[in-house]
């Protein structure tokens, strides 16, 4: 099927979707496949509760004389062609953001300063693959000024496949780190990957790029891109400094050439989420949004998700950072946790998950900085913490660890919980 022709077609649905147990009145359902399922086997149910068209690759699942069935040569290239000529149409500016840490924080920060002045679109929660990219796309309307963009990546290629769909006009990479290297294959890959973001605003005839001028990795990266910055010199486009992390983040910032300075007290936790509002900073001063509506949204952001949030319940504060981990992550965590300013310190630590042949190394790294933190208590959880050499308490996974909990819970204790998501130490924070 021609895109002009299902373009003209979705123009006149309410929307996309990919998931037959979630069909809008009027939508347009793609069948996708998964390693567990066929959404070509499911077309007739979406079409049935409620969608207009159903976009199907193979042929068996037509029924004669039903033109609501249409048929493609593969429909996931479809969705992202699809994407693509819709943003074309519509031309919107779009600013792309990767990064191997803090890209969805970032954006959610971003997101939070553009809206105070533009109509905005933007990544839900973290739909930033080859799927969620454009279905994020789709969901772009006339009204809608900006749109921010979040493109993750796991394997070498994947942010190249994602900015030839999105076809960013600005980019901003958060930071380059020792993540999802059993797929990148090295550090060395995670840059070339994330750089594919650069490479692609390269060929632009004025692209532009939000560079964190303090990191060296991402000005080696950016050379020959024109480029905002951002950073603790006086000399960026935006400077910043942090001021507390006692537990939220707190810093001044200002503008380059100008004495006024803004102090900015955060709902964050960590000192590593000083580059990503200063982004947002950067973003909204560069769109013309005013100063006192930039501090008023990074003010009231409050992070959700198990993302560098603040949790006190009836017996312990917990620092919940549970959604994912990586090395750079993980020691960035740490560090801040160390430097906080609190007693009865308590280390909930997950395995880091798709490090590969690095995975020993690297949790055996932070098992030796554990050393040098003054922590009252440390626990790890998972497989490769438990082959680490340590004296800590070790516990199989989530659910042994929850038991442990139920005989003996911790009380007057601040507790940062960390890990990555398939660990699930989310499950653990009810019994704190």
């Amino acid at each position: 099927m021609e895109i002009s022709t299902l373009y003209q077609i979705f123009n006149q649905c309410n929307g996309v979707t990919t998931d037959s147990r979630h069909c809008p009145k009027g939508s347009l359902f793609i069948a996708l496949k998964g390693d567990t399922f066929n959404g070509n086997a499911f077309a007739a149910k979406a079409l049935e509760s409620g969608c207009a068209y159903a976009v199907i690759d193979e042929a068996e699942y037509l029924v004669p004389g039903d033109n609501r069935y249409l048929l493609t040569d593969n429909c996931l290239l479809t969705l992202q062609r699809l994407a693509r000529h819709h943003r074309r149409q519509l031309g919107t500016r779009i600013i792309g953001i990767t990064g191997t840490n803090g890209k969805t924080t970032t954006k959610e920060l971003i997101a939070a300063v553009l809206s105070r002045r533009y109509h905005l679109l933007y990544t839900e929660g973290n739909l930033n693959n080859h799927i969620g990219v454009p279905l994020t796309l789709l969901r772009l309307k006339p009204e809608h000024e900006l749109a921010v963009v979040e493109m993750g990546a796991s394997h070498p290629g994947d942010i190249h496949e994602l900015v030839e769909i999105a076809e960013p006009d600005m980019g901003l990479i958060t930071n380059v780190g020792k993540a999802h290297l059993e797929g990148f294959g090295s550090f060395e890959g995670v840059m070339r990957t994330k750089g594919e973001l650069y490479d692609w605003l390269r060929k632009l005839p004025a692209p532009v790029i939000f560079l964190h001028a303090d990191n060296p990795y991402l000005t080696k990266m950016a050379a020959g891109l024109p480029h905002v910055t951002y950073g603790e010199g006086d000399t960026n486009y935006i400077s910043g400094q942090l001021t507390s992390c006692s537990p939220f983040l707190a810093f001044a910032w200002k503008k380059q050439g100008e004495t006024e300075t803004h102090q900015v007290q955060t709902q964050l936790i960590g000192s590593y989420n000083l580059p990503n509002a200063l982004a947002a900073v950067t973003i909204g001063t560069y769109f013309d949004v005013d100063d006192a509506l930039i501090d008023q949204a990074l003010t009231e952001y409050a992070p959700q998700n198990n993302r560098s949030q603040l949790k006190q319940t009836a017996d312990n504060t917990l620092i919940i950072d549970a959604y994912n981990a990586n090395p750079t992550s993980m020691m960035a965590s740490l560090t801040n946790f160390r430097q906080m300013e609190v007693v009865h310190k308590v280390a909930i630590l997950g395995d880091m998950r798709e490090l590969g042949q690095d995975s020993a190394e690297e949790h055996q790294k932070i098992v030796d900085y554990l050393e040098e933190c003054d922590f009252e208590r440390i626990i790890l959880v998972g497989s490769q913490f438990a082959a680490t050499r340590h004296s800590y308490e070790t516990y199989a996974d989530a659910p042994a660890l929850i038991e442990a909990l139920k005989q003996e819970k911790p009380t007057g204790k601040t507790i940062l919980i960390k890990g990555s998501n398939g660990i699930r130490l989310s499950t653990v924070v009810d019994y704190l």
